[in-house]
């Protein structure tokens, strides 16, 4: 029995220490190249061993078997080596075609061959950037923040330049920064900030953001502070019309708006891996509609796909926002007065009827209504539907597991089948939705989906996702996507 502990024992400590040494090569690719790894949607930039680990384990969901830490190793050297342009790399995939198409080449060759699309000739220059300003800095704002900073490794990307709020206090820029620093759902900022009050800057892991004061969106000149051609990332939700988000074209610095809340009337609603290829160059404001729009539009595309839906109805069981109040007082909606933390309240949601400007096909096939309940983040949509075809459960959990996988839409759907899962467990998740396959209730033509969703950090990948579209910075996927 000793033996047996200490060799269980060696054999972890000589995978963390194979896991370690990948760790400075995955940080190099992507600082000096801009290449994002990941094994099948598991990021493995700024994890730890045990993080790139758990990665590697997950593959046994995909192929029933571990991935091996050596033969992404071997790839992450050859990457090293050829030195490809900005792109996300699946490690698995690539392993997994080596083997398949390899052919008895040279492991570099391949890559070579496979990465063509994105090999750089050898003095090649390196891009500018995009900068980026978010005006207001509550739930989304401070969530985009992280992302982004997280995000400027190499620079050629989305470059968080400035926020503009409205001056709160004689503190303003310490509680900022402290809001920044400190989150109760989604825990402590991951790295440094430093705070200058003379200069109203904060410094979080080499960003330097410019903290503009200011109540009038169209009066801020962001030439003065170096910012060029910026897109604005319009996160109060005053202005939700192209008339009242047109106020930030006004300023100098400013060539795009991104809205993140519905848009009303000629708008373009984006919702990233359903239409984003519907972004023009010259489409100058722009909506990422809202986080329950991105949660259910690529699940609801998916079956309508694959089964096609007659009707349906959208329930969701949201997580309280700052909209509500948090103890009885007089609200503008109905109901929304009412405690959010002592109640369950019935509201309204433009969720179903949103998803249409998205996806057309589904257009006046969806009605919609929300309960919200005391949980401050990740929350719930049940979609029932009446299909075109039957179906069973273990089909349609077949056919979402691989979409999941395997499609244009593994960015944003996920799927997960254990008994344990509660909402807590789907908290950071950079889907936008998650598919909880042992919920599933179908027969005949009749289906009933349970969709979790991080309300808040998965949407902001969305939103980032939607920005890099607008930046012409989202990275080519390798390999590409194949439709399931």
């Amino acid at each position: 029995m000793n033996q047996q502990f200490d060799a269980h024992r060696q054999q972890w400590i000589g995978r963390e220490k194979r896991a370690e040494n990948m760790i400075p090569v995955i940080g190099s690719l992507y600082r000096e190249h801009g290449v994002v790894t990941s094994i099948h949607g598991r990021r493995l930039i700024n994890q730890s061993a045990i993080g790139i680990l758990k990665a590697h384990k997950f593959a046994r969901q995909v192929n029933d078997e571990e991935l091996l830490l050596e033969d992404t190793a071997r790839v992450l050297d050859a990457l090293r080596v050829i030195k490809p342009g900005p792109a996300s790399l699946d490690l698995a995939r690539l392993v997994t075609r080596f083997r398949e198409a390899g052919e008895g080449r040279e492991l570099e060759d391949f890559l070579r061959s496979e990465l063509s699309a994105v090999l750089r000739a050898d003095g090649a220059p390196h891009g500018a950037g995009t900068d980026v300003v978010l005006y207001g800095f509550g739930r989304i704002g401070r969530l985009l923040a992280r992302i982004l900073i997280a995000h400027a490794g190499h620079g050629e990307g989305l470059r968080l330049r400035a926020i503009v709020v409205r001056r709160g206090s004689a503190n303003d820029l310490v509680k900022r920064a402290s809001l920044l620093r400190r989150d109760s759902v989604h825990g402590s900022f991951d790295g440094t900030i430093t705070v200058d009050e003379k200069s109203d800057t904060i410094l979080a892991n080499g960003t330097l953001i410019q903290v503009i004061y200011s109540n009038d969106p169209s009066s801020i000149d962001y030439t003065d502070y170096g910012i060029r051609n910026a897109i604005v990332v319009d996160n109060t939700g005053r202005w939700r019309d192209e008339h009242g988000l047109s106020q930030h074209l006004a300023c100098p610095g400013v060539s795009r708006v991104l809205l993140t809340a519905p848009g009303n009337g000629s708008l373009k609603n984006i919702v990233h891996g359903i239409n984003h290829d519907a972004i023009e160059p010259d489409d100058t404001i722009l909506s990422a509609a809202s986080c329950t729009t991105n949660a259910i539009t690529p699940v609801l595309k998916a079956i309508n796909d694959g089964y096609g839906i007659v009707r349906g109805h959208v329930e969701t069981v949201h997580s309280f926002t700052n909209d509500q109040n948090l103890i009885d007082n007089f609200h503008a909606g109905d109901r929304r007065g009412r405690s959010a933390a002592l109640n369950m309240v019935i509201t309204e949601t433009g969720a179903a009827k949103a998803v249409a400007k998205a996806l057309p096909a589904l257009e006046g096939k969806l009605t919609g209504s929300a309960i919200r309940v005391p949980t401050p983040d990740v929350s719930l949509a049940i979609l029932n539907l009446t299909l075109e075809k039957s179906v069973g459960k273990d089909e349609i959990n077949t056919y979402l597991r691989e979409l999941s996988l395997n499609s244009s839409l593994r960015q944003q759907i996920d799927f997960v089948d254990s008994p344990e899962v509660v909402s807590t467990d789907f908290v950071g998740s950079h889907r936008a939705g998650i598919v909880d396959g042992l919920a599933t209730i179908a027969g005949g033509g009749n289906l009933v989906l349970y969709v979790w969703y991080d309300n808040e950090f998965g949407y902001s990948c969305q939103v980032i996702r939607v920005l890099e579209v607008m930046a012409g910075t989202h990275p080519v996927v390798v390999p590409s996507r194949v439709e399931a």
